[in-house]
């Protein structure tokens, strides 16, 4: 007589987000230059940014810390947070047909397609630093530690923001057409191209309530010291991480049932 194999909860969690992941590489690169053109895309537009940035400006530093550097951190990190929160946001929506199954329920979707995007991301940020290598463009990172702890702490705000636009979008999807518009001006006033120190100081209140422009800041202060990191700060981040990633549980808590039933 066969034995029946049982599984526990957290075995079945983790296997359904394993099959949603390998589900969504396959959607994802179907073709043959589909996982080529994710990393080929973003590394081409920042190094080409960045390139003509330090060339315009003769190579000259940006308050300590190379041209090149100071745009591709900023760069890298605005799509870090722009892939990852729209990537989220879709993630309800998309995997939809799924929740049939008892054992699939949407955060296994959430984790899955955001996990695969801090994967691509990471990815990126190698292929990046091969090519300055390759190119012989000095990069040199001082708190890679503290490089790493921003980059996490931003792709929990992303993640977070987008599980609350996904369930979101269930109740009313014309919102997330409001949502692409609100995010375009982040380029903008996020320090990708200009820092916070090029702004006088009496403005910096307008700018200073957005948690990627200090992430952005942090990172540059993590890689070179002597950059500075006046007008930041990590305690704000970290209370802005932990309030959003409450939030969104909260909501996903409340309305995740209501939602895939709309």
């Amino acid at each position: 007589m066969a034995k029946v194999k049982s599984r526990s909860t957290l075995k079945v969690w983790g296997d359904v987000i394993f099959a949603i992941f390998l589900r969504e590489i396959k959607s994802k690169f179907n073709d043959k230059v589909g996982i080529s053109w994710a990393v080929i895309s973003p590394v081409s537009f920042i190094f080409a940014l960045s390139f003509m940035r330090n060339t315009l400006s003769g190579g000259i530093d940006v308050h300590g810390i190379s041209t090149f550097l100071f745009m591709m951190i900023g760069m890298t990190l605005v799509q870090f947070f722009l892939g990852t929160m729209q990537s989220t946001a879709n993630a309800i929506k998309k995997s939809k047909p799924l929740f049939s199954f008892r054992q699939v329920q949407p955060i296994s979707a959430i984790l899955a397609i955001s996990g695969l995007e801090f994967l691509i991301k990471l990815f990126v940020v190698v292929v990046l630093g091969v090519i300055s290598y390759l190119f012989r463009i000095d990069i040199t990172i001082s708190d890679s530690i503290e490089v790493i702890f921003n980059l996490t702490k931003l792709w929990i705000i992303a993640v977070s923001l987008g599980t609350i636009f996904s369930v979101a979008y269930c109740f009313v999807p014309e919102l997330n057409k409001i949502v692409d518009i609100l995010t375009r001006p982040l380029f903008f006033i996020s320090g990708t191209f200009m820092s916070l120190q090029d702004i006088p100081e009496k403005y910096w209140g307008y700018l200073t309530w957005n948690p990627i422009l200090h992430i952005i800041e942090l990172t540059r202060y993590a890689a070179v010291p002597q950059y500075g990191n006046a007008g930041v700060s990590d305690f704000y981040v970290n209370v802005i991480t932990l309030l959003f990633l409450f939030f969104a549980l909260s909501c996903y808590h409340i309305s995740w049932k209501q939602a895939i039933s709309r």
